[in-house]
């Protein structure tokens, strides 16, 4: 099964993030129809790269035989003093480019085509700061895998041997898609005390060492191990908002719920009462998991083209040369 590509464009320097709900009374066949169709060659998404996701639950009774097992929506984490906001909704989309033109004209386009089927619950912008930094200064995305692990990590059934492709949801990825605002308490330290918040120096992103190293930093918190392997995900994160309001869109990627789980119950102190130090410094607005299927599984419910029909013309607009990704 093939896993949609946009899930590894890497370089896009603009983004946008749309949330859906599903109007009352439409058949979701209808926005899986709407949504798979992005993808293929009458998307008019030729300027830019998109990616989709559906609720869980919508997406395992729309397509059972291609759903992984066991996922579910997102439910409220809570802390002794965080908590973890759930603001699921059934469809996501994610359209990245080279230039905030393309990808206006490609997001106008999605809007266009689910307007009749769905209503739109958010929409957010992101953006490359410094090339691989996020809104903290740190880098971010020191532990994700290398672009030859990464499928492994993320799409389910590309790391698990042979046979593998036979299991249920194979090629598809689950995400976890959150809002994080960053307080400013967090400029106000010293680059020291930020250091110890993050876990890693800031010029280089360099591990503390264990002496020094916060058992409640943010790299302790998730870089998580059980029986010597450590978990991974796959982020593509972004920076989102302006000068007075801004934060991180979290964009993580993984083969497993329950590794996307266990890493956002740590950063919350469940269980063991640690929380995240990050936390005292950035307050989670949203919180949702979708499933990004297949392209094969998507392709059931894209419709087919008319005949002679060509394809939808790109944006009058072409991307610019791209820079490194959010990590």
């Amino acid at each position: 099964m093939r896993a949609q590509p946009g899930i590894f464009a890497i370089g896009a320097v603009e983004h946008c993030y749309i949330e859906l709900d599903l109007l009352p009374g439409v058949d979701p066949v209808a926005l899986a129809s709407c949504l798979g169709s992005l993808l293929g060659p009458e998307g008019g998404m030729v300027a830019s790269s998109v990616v989709v996701g559906f609720k869980p639950e919508l997406w395992a009774t729309l397509a059972p035989g291609d759903a992984p097992e066991g996922v579910r929506s997102f439910e409220e984490i809570r802390g002794d003093e965080v908590v973890m906001p759930a603001t699921q909704h059934d469809g996501w989309v994610w359209i990245s480019g080279g230039a905030r033109d393309s990808v206006f004209d490609s997001t106008v386009a999605v809007l266009n085509a689910v307007r009749r089927v769905a209503n739109v619950a958010s929409e957010v912008t992101g953006w490359v700061y410094r090339q691989d930094r996020d809104l903290t200064g740190f880098i971010d995305g020191t532990e994700n895998p290398s672009v030859i692990e990464a499928g492994d990590v993320a799409i389910v059934g590309a790391g698990a041997g042979a046979g593998a492709g036979d299991q249920p949801g194979s090629g598809s990825s689950i995400l976890l898609f959150q809002l994080w605002r960053h307080l400013a308490s967090f400029d106000e330290l010293g680059t020291d005390e930020q250091e110890r918040v993050i876990g890693r120096t800031k010029a280089d992103s360099v591990e503390l060492d264990e002496d020094v190293m916060p058992e409640d930093s943010h790299v302790s918190r998730t870089v998580i191990e059980q029986d010597g392997e450590e978990l991974a995900i796959y982020r593509r994160n972004t920076a989102y908002g302006g000068a007075s309001e801004h934060g991180t869109v979290f964009v993580g990627f993984c083969a497993e719920q329950r590794v996307l789980q266990i890493m956002l119950e740590r950063m919350a102190g469940v269980g063991d009462g640690i929380r995240d130090a990050l936390t005292r410094h950035t307050e989670a607005l949203s919180g949702a998991y979708y499933v990004v299927p297949s392209l094969d599984a998507l392709e059931r419910f894209a419709p087919a083209p008319a005949p002679g029909t060509a394809p939808a013309p790109a944006p009058a607009s072409g991307p610019a040369p791209a820079s490194g990704p959010a990590a």
